[in-house]
């Protein structure tokens, strides 16, 4: 003890230090054999250097009744979850836009469950949130209700406020969970109930782990097997998949920024490029991606549940230094066509998008929406609705561009309903509009006509005729003749419309009572 230290902040001292990983090598040791990182290691890694101030640093697993004092020191620091307030992309931004609050669950103490302590510790913790309106980042792995806990009486816990407290927080703060490992049952409420989740490749997601599995007599299931990365992806519940924990806590720190506010402008990539991104074939798909990445500052996109309903494409970007959302057909995939699946992916952004001020930009080129019996099977009627509903419920500013095909009620949906309704609707000169596929609307509208022509090979030649002089009628130039669009544009010219037209718009943020933001 240093000469003239109290005894008091020695015991201070020395208790302190037992709440660091230096004081578990083993525990340390293990998580590092299994390719994973410390709860403190995340925290670290996340947070400016310093800034951390955490709460609760010396709770305790509640199971007094059943274990030594000291053991629980030693074993159960921070009764398994740490929390706190700290800065995040402080290079970026000023202290107040960078404030952040972070919590990670240590899958080192007792598997990272929910203990009761830690149940407290959350309850204050999203108060605390609430009040300050503090962004959040929360490491989620854990394997859910901590059933050992005996110094608290319980019958059913289900008066526990933490995840109703948590779920108010949707709408009024961005939250981003990440998981790797294994997060199970309240665990995995906590990263279902946030806005975005990262998860890596080692992950296993799911609302039951094996005990609950089996005790629901559905048999025994590998913990890794309940809810793999491979499935969540596909299904739409991940929204960026990743490596690992240094690369899931590197994504969530550029998804952060979007919601901090606007950055130095990134560099602009040659927008020259974007007069060759559309193939002269009218029926040549091709992937939106490089259109988004050469109006987007370099560097600056982020792809959302990229495995889910490919024929929608979901991004955070920036665009002159403006973060913004973006949605796009991806014509490789069911031709573009707005699916029920598409639906959903879209909306979801729009409302992300909605409740924390972010603008969005619309890429449209879709044959219109998905139909047949198979596509009705999937609730098509109601999910493609749901597009169109939020779509009218934006409150931010919305820039649409038709790159090629605008057709029917889903090209109407990816433009907030119509074509009047964003700020600023554009076509390229590939541009074609109609209310109906063309070709589809020749052979509804004539169809007498046609079936009065009894050689099949000339009725086709009249059908690609009329299609041909529909296609000509359905130029973006005679759309804007008829002011259906407010121009058609040089694409090298976008980037630079967009960005005029968002910073006429100024700040987007609403105002007034906050909306929730749908998990799904």
């Amino acid at each position: 003890m240093p000469e003239g230290e109290r005894d008091d902040l020695a015991d201070l001292l020395a208790r302190r230090a037992l709440t660091e990983d230096a004081a578990r090598p083993d525990a340390a040791e293990k998580r590092h054999g299994a390719g994973g990182r410390t709860a403190r290691e995340n925290v670290e890694d996340l947070v400016d250097a310093g800034s951390f101030v955490e709460y609760g640093r010396y709770a305790i697993a509640a199971q007094r009744g059943r274990r030594e004092l000291d053991d629980l020191i030693a074993r159960t620091p921070a009764d398994g979850l740490i929390g706190g307030t700290a800065r995040v992309n402080g290079d970026l931004f000023d202290p107040e836009r960078a404030a952040c609050a972070v919590l990670s669950y240590d899958y080192t103490v007792l598997a990272g469950t929910q203990g009761a302590l830690g149940h407290r510790k959350k309850d204050r913790l999203f108060e605390l949130i609430a009040r300050m309106r503090l962004p959040v980042v929360f490491y989620a792995e854990g394997g859910g209700g901590r059933p050992g806990d005996t110094d608290y009486p319980v019958v059913s816990a289900l008066d526990t406020r933490a995840f109703a407290l948590w779920a108010k927080l949707s709408g009024l703060v961005p939250r981003i969970a990440i998981v790797h490992g294994r997060c199970f049952a309240g665990n995995a409420v906590i990263a279902g109930c946030a806005d975005l989740i990262v998860a890596t490749e080692g992950s296993s997601l799911g609302m039951g782990g094996p005990a609950m599995i089996a005790g629901g007599g559905l048999g025994d299931v590998h913990p890794d097997e309940v809810g793999p990365l491979e499935v969540q992806a596909a299904n739409g519940v991940v929204d960026v998949a990743v490596a690992d924990e240094a690369e899931a806590t590197a994504a969530t720190k550029k998804l952060l920024a979007y919601f901090q506010g606007r950055t130095v402008p990134g560099p602009e990539p040659d927008q020259a490029r974007l007069r060759e991104l559309i193939p002269e074939r009218k029926r040549r798909a091709y992937s939106p991606r490089p259109i988004i990445e050469t109006l987007a500052d370099e560097g600056s996109v982020t792809y959302l549940r990229e495995r889910f309903a490919p024929e929608m494409v979901t991004a955070l970007a920036r665009i002159d230094g403006r973060a913004l959302g973006i949605i796009a057909n991806d014509t490789r995939h069911m031709a573009g066509a707005v699916t029920s699946d598409a639906s959903d992916k879209a909306a979801r952004l729009l409302q992300l998008c909605d409740a924390f001020g972010l603008p969005v930009v619309s890429l449209v080129d879709t044959p219109g929406y998905m139909v047949g019996p198979e596509a009705e099977a999937t609730g098509l009627v109601r999910h493609a609705s749901r597009l169109l509903v939020a779509g009218a419920a934006l409150r931010v500013p919305l820039v649409a561009v038709v790159l090629r095909r605008g057709y029917g009620l889903g090209a109407q949906a990816m433009v907030g309903g119509s074509l009047h309704e964003p700020l600023l609707t554009v076509a390229w000169p590939s541009a074609h509009l109609g209310p109906m596929g063309l070709e589809g609307a020749v052979r509804l509208a004539l169809r007498k006509e046609l079936e009065a022509i009894p050689d099949e090979a000339e009725r086709e030649q009249r059908v690609r005729d009329l299609t041909a002089q529909a296609e000509e009628n359905a130029k973006a130039l005679n759309a804007a003749a008829l002011f259906e669009l407010d121009d058609v544009i040089d694409p090298a010219e976008t980037r630079g419309l967009i960005a005029s037209t968002l910073n006429a718009a100024g700040d987007s943020r609403p105002s007034g009572s906050h909306r929730f933001v749908d998990s799904w």
